[in-house]
């Protein structure tokens, strides 16, 4: 189709059609820079912890006061929970992943360095944490009834040299012992609590911090049980009995204790559910502007289209009358079409890139990779003649003899 009468047409109509590149522009920026954003909350959302969720139970407690015999306290809740029916294996430990509060620390590769190399998340935990957590051991052990050790203990003889092995997630040994494999990292040592070395016994897979302080999912797992007044209870048990579980479990423990307030009683879907509420909220607000905008930009090319065939009534009945087909005058409106948007999305991918330099300096975000333009250009070529096709098809059905009366 000889494209020069449409050329000659948009630039009398100037104005409109630099609404509709602009519209279109700002659309194809917007659209995917907010795709992509949400491609990185629901990424974000996708992480595996490492834990078996399917199965994992939490009951978080709280206890008055401060007490002497807190760790002593912790195993009798312990014990009495393993006799709850239904209950496969129970573990104190210090915090959870996803569970918000995080308990951090550095760590170096010798006792004199100054700057700690990274910072790692600290899960401290009772006989049977590695178990009941369902993290995946992918070289080394467990550790060993010996090796565990009260925190009571530590804080009382302030020796915070007392950490003598860890099992770290597959993140941390990669990190700080480069181009070791997970098996070749076993007997490697680093430095944390103190300036007694700490010697690697085991890897797991995938063990995420309880929030996202920090850069780098690194975490380490000390053999030493939480004493504190509160407490998590990490239970595993059948999948198809969490609630039944969950509801003895709680009533064990306030039987032992009826004092105790529970903050916290949920299973692990309901951390994860809580968790990433607001991932959850913001990819539903992005989802919810790419919509309206390009309902808008779609009501906008139908308007423009309709006033313009409006308009050109008569050219369009003069065209008929000299031999034009329904289907030229379909695809003449359709190429006028793909022209005003072809201009935007040549604008939009420029602006695109502006936005998304933009929110990398603000909110450090990585960088807009570059599929997502010929992508984004599609859908809006695709909406535009979607958009042009019913002001176009009333345009062809014009008979050339109404069109003539009419003039």
């Amino acid at each position: 189709m000889d494209i020069r009468p449409i050329l000659s047409t948009l630039r009398r109509h100037k104005t409109a059609a630099a609404l509709i590149v602009l519209e279109i522009a700002l659309a194809c920026a917007i659209v995917c820079n907010a795709v992509y954003l949400i491609s990185q909350r629901l990424e974000r959302m996708d992480r595996p912890t490492g834990v078996a969720e399917e199965r994992l139970l939490r009951i978080q407690t709280v206890s008055p006061g401060k007490n002497r015999n807190d760790s002593a306290r912790v195993q009798e809740d312990v014990q009495s929970l393993r006799g709850v029916p239904g209950v496969i294996s129970v573990a104190s430990a210090s915090q959870i992943p996803l569970g918000g509060s995080s308990s951090n620390s550095g760590v170096r590769m010798s006792a004199d360095q100054k700057d700690n190399s990274f910072n790692a998340s600290v899960y401290l935990g009772s006989e049977d944490l590695i178990e009941t957590m369902g993290l995946r051991l992918i070289a080394g052990r467990d550790f060993l009834p010996s090796e565990y050790q009260n925190m009571e203990a530590i804080e009382v003889s302030f020796d915070e040299g007392r950490i003598p092995v860890a099992v770290v997630n597959r993140r941390f040994a990669e990190r700080l012992f480069p181009g070791a494999t997970p098996a070749t990292a076993l007997g490697k040592q680093f430095y944390s609590w103190g300036n007694n070395p700490i010697t690697v016994i085991g890897v797991v897979e995938e063990l995420l911090r309880p929030n996202d302080y920090g850069n780098g999912q690194y975490s380490m797992i000390f053999p030493v049980r939480p004493h504190w007044s509160w407490s998590n209870y990490l239970i595993a048990t059948e999948p198809g009995r969490r609630a039944e579980v969950l509801k003895a479990a709680v009533a064990e423990l306030q039987r032992t204790r009826p004092g105790r307030v529970v903050l916290k009683e949920n299973t692990f879907a309901e951390v994860r559910e809580e968790y990433y509420r607001q991932d959850r909220a913001m990819a539903w607000l992005l989802s919810g502007v790419i919509l309206a905008l390009l309902i808008v930009t779609a009501l906008g090319i139908v308007g423009l289209a309709s006033f313009w065939v409006q308009q050109r009534t008569k050219q369009i009945g003069v065209r008929r009358a000299l031999g034009a087909t329904r289907g030229q005058i379909l695809r003449y409106f359709q190429t006028e079409n793909f022209l005003l948007t072809t201009i935007g999305i040549a604008l939009g991918m420029a602006l695109a890139f502006a936005i998304n330099l933009g929110l990398m300096k603000l909110y450090e975000l990585p960088r807009l990779p570059a599929w997502y333009l010929p992508v984004g250009a599609l859908c809006l070529w695709l909406l535009g003649q979607l958009a042009v096709y019913g002001p176009a098809r009333r345009a062809a059905m014009v008979p050339p003899a109404l069109a003539t009366r009419s003039a």
